[in-house]
């Protein structure tokens, strides 16, 4: 069913290509659930304050069916199915630059101009676990993504010292990758914004009096993994020992099965829209292989590695540095020592400093402009 509509959007979009190319029109391509609060989205906002762009967002969430309540909603589903096939492919077809956040599968098949500037900013900084075609992927699936980025023009990285990293995982020249940093992180350079600890504190009615641990995992590949995943975390046993001190909040990732039941005594904040107001009042972070501890490194909190299965998910993603040298905090692979890492969490300074200088090496708030500058200057990288 996927392969048949790949090649369908496939056959509207080569269809459209025939139009003339719209000076200035810029497409945004989230091919996943990214609700433009990443890169995508500050590289909108770059562009709309220099004036000339034409900004259109097309994203994966144009082809989720909503779940109906009435015939109304059906309706309203087919339309916008309709829509991304028609409307949003010829708008792409007819982009002068296009930026995207993630693999599209459809890529391989699609005739873009020559004039069409592609380039991919990845919805992750640095370099952590393996990705793209570094990874374990069928033949069919690694040649579609292989001959997909051979459409691009531009890789963005977060820092020079991974840019070797990222030309191997996407298949292109060195001379392709941009290591100009993370329009994403940019935000993050300045460190925690307080006042916005606050509003998010009472906007979601959290006792202010208490700190806030932050659990964040990332997805296992094996839906029956993902839904153990919460059941190598004792809610009521954390709850216990710190609910005087802190305040337990849930943030999974996307990828996660949507049926998975959230436990009492947290807070679920997993479909929260912008994530930034969530990092800013976090105090601790606990997380597993997830690259959301990029950003929190970058603000300078501590960050507790909860790696249960650290064995099992090594041998089947596996990392590009070793896991427990590498990350900026310490690693506990069962509960008992996960309580006893968040009771005497704090910054690792030397691990931190480290994990910094080699994931980011431009931290100076300016890499959406570097970005836009480098693109839009049409000195293409081929």
């Amino acid at each position: 069913m996927k392969n048949g509509a790949y090649k369908l959007y496939s056959a509207m979009f080569n269809l459209y290509s025939i139009l003339p190319l719209k000076r200035g029109r810029v497409a945004l391509l989230s091919p996943h659930k990214a609700k433009f609060t990443d890169s995508l989205g500050e590289m909108e906002k770059e562009l709309m304050s220099r004036g000339g762009y034409e900004i259109v967002r097309i994203s994966g969430t144009d082809i989720k069916p909503v779940k109906p309540s009435c015939f109304t909603d059906n309706l309203k589903n087919l339309w916008r199915i309709f829509l991304f096939f028609t409307r949003k492919a010829r708008y792409l077809a007819t982009s002068e630059y296009v930026f995207l956040n993630d693999n599209f599968m459809p890529m391989s098949d699609l005739r873009f101009k020559k004039q069409t500037v592609i380039t991919q900013l990845w919805h992750a900084e640095g370099a952590f676990k393996k990705f793209g075609l570094d990874l374990n992927l069928s033949k069919s699936v690694y040649e579609r993504v292989k001959k997909g980025n051979e459409r691009l023009d531009y890789v963005v990285c977060s820092s020079e010292k991974v840019a070797p990293i990222y030309a191997g995982a996407f298949g292109v020249l060195l001379k392709k990758i941009l290591p100009l940093g993370s329009p994403r992180a940019d935000r993050y350079i300045s460190g925690a914004d307080s006042t916005a600890a606050k509003e998010f504190l009472k906007k979601h009615s959290i006792d202010p009096c208490k700190g806030i641990v932050l659990y964040a995992p990332t997805f296992r590949d094996n839906e029956d993994d993902n839904r153990r995943l919460l059941e190598s975390f004792d809610f009521d046993k954390f709850n216990s020992r710190f609910k005087d001190k802190y305040t337990l909040v849930l943030r999974l990732h996307p990828q996660i099965n949507s049926g998975v039941k959230i436990p009492e005594g947290v807070v679920n904040m997993t479909d929260l829209e912008n994530a930034d107001e969530l990092f800013y009042a976090a105090d601790i972070l606990v997380t597993d292989y997830s690259s959301i501890c990029m950003n929190f490194a970058l603000l300078g909190k501590p960050i507790v590695f909860y790696a249960f299965d650290l064995k099992k998910y090594g041998s089947d993603r596996s990392f590009y540095f070793d896991y427990k040298e590498y990350v900026p905090g310490p690693v506990a692979e069962t509960f008992d020592d996960l309580l006893d890492a968040v009771e005497t969490a704090r910054a690792n300074g030397d691990k931190l400093k480290k994990f910094i200088e080699i994931n980011f090496d431009k931290n100076d708030g300016g890499s959406a402009k570097r970005i836009a500058d480098a693109v839009t200057s049409r000195k293409r990288n081929l």
